[in-house]
């Protein structure tokens, strides 16, 4: 797996094939076909592996904070990290991409953001343990899109003001002017 996560990270999906996994990973390509069932499972496996190592850390980060304050501030220090980190930024693009040609690798992105938004969600009914189910998987929803387009923004504009952007967040969140 981590053969195969290298190589989307390095030549996008074109560059992962049962070969050059297992030229990679010094494993023989009849092993991937069984273990894998081909091509297919292998690109299915790879996609629940990156999209797990893209967003785990994140979540990990973001569910560690102590309240909302605390969370905007870290994303503020982690924005320019993880936007600024160019093997993130690419497994990022090929998931996309490739959940946008393939229902499975659409499946495996769509499992991990889930998950994300679960222990989002869950972090949120420690914090606010009066708020209602659906609130608290709103507002997770909510967080893991704002940081997806913050993303996307600082990708494209590395000039992104993102920290008054986020200050502008914590001052509507906690109604101040």
């Amino acid at each position: 797996m981590e053969a195969g996560v290298a190589l989307l990270a390095e030549g996008g999906w074109p560059a992962v094939t049962t070969r050059a996994v297992a030229g990679r990973a010094g494993a023989n390509v009849a092993l991937i076909h069984y273990h894998f069932g081909g091509l297919p499972g292998l690109y299915e496996a790879i996609a629940h592996r990156a999209a797990g190592e893209v967003l785990t850390p994140i979540v990990d980060v973001l569910v560690a904070a102590a309240g909302p304050a605390d969370a905007l501030e870290t994303l503020r220090r982690l924005l320019p990290a993880t936007a600024g980190d160019d093997r993130v930024l690419r497994l990022v693009v090929e998931l996309v991409a490739g959940a946008g040609r393939d229902p499975a690798l659409g499946q495996a992105l769509q499992d991990a953001l889930r998950r994300a938004r679960v222990r989002l969600a869950e972090r949120l009914g420690e914090l606010y343990p009066h708020w209602p189910h659906e609130r608290r998987v709103g507002a997770a929803t909510v967080a893991l899109a704002l940081l997806d387009g913050l993303m996307l923004h600082y990708l494209l504009d590395r000039e992104l003001p993102a920290g008054e952007a986020l200050a502008a967040l914590g001052a509507l969140t906690a109604g101040t002017s």
